[in-house]
């Protein structure tokens, strides 16, 4: 990973165990974003209108999340890599499912996406910790708490089935 000098007094060694975790987050990040707008898009279903709105706040928030990890990357001296390309390869959320347009269907995929990136915000929680980068760990925490929240509420169209 690139990276640039900085009067940051992180300790060299903890900044270069967590610029690639970071960076790593950025590219989950980015494609939670995009999926996130690919449910927004195409949602149809009796329940459109909630659904749209909902999924376009996850994407705002997945958007945010990006904004806070790349900055983050940056202020310890590295360069964020944040193209669609880039998060593309570097991902580790499942591909999202191609074709669906039921609301419930793509509250079942967007659930999956988003639970799948919250395990690796918390494991970046644990990573930064270990490293003694409390504001790495702090960012995650955060991201983290709001990844939870739209999963929650995500989830509870799910639940509204049963």
């Amino acid at each position: 990973m690139s990276s640039f000098n900085t009067l940051n007094d992180l300790p060299k060694s903890a900044r270069s165990k967590v610029l690639p975790v970071l960076q790593d987050r950025l590219s989950d990040a980015v494609d939670l974003h995009y999926q996130a707008k690919q449910a927004h898009w195409n949602v149809k279903g009796p329940s459109f209108m909630h659904l749209h709105e909902l999924l376009d706040k996850v994407a705002a928030a997945a958007e945010e999340h990006v904004d806070l990890i790349a900055e983050r990357i940056v202020q310890l001296g590295g360069v964020a890599d944040g193209t669609v390309r880039s998060a593309a390869k570097g991902s580790s959320l499942a591909e999202y499912p191609k074709g669906i347009a039921d609301g419930m269907d793509h509250c079942a995929a967007l659930a999956k996406a988003l639970a799948s990136f919250g395990k690796h915000i918390r494991a970046a929680i644990d990573t930064s910790a270990s490293v003694n980068d409390a504001d790495t760990a702090d960012l995650f925490t955060g991201v983290s708490r709001e990844t939870d929240k739209y999963l929650w509420f995500v989830e509870a169209h799910l639940h509204a089935k049963n």
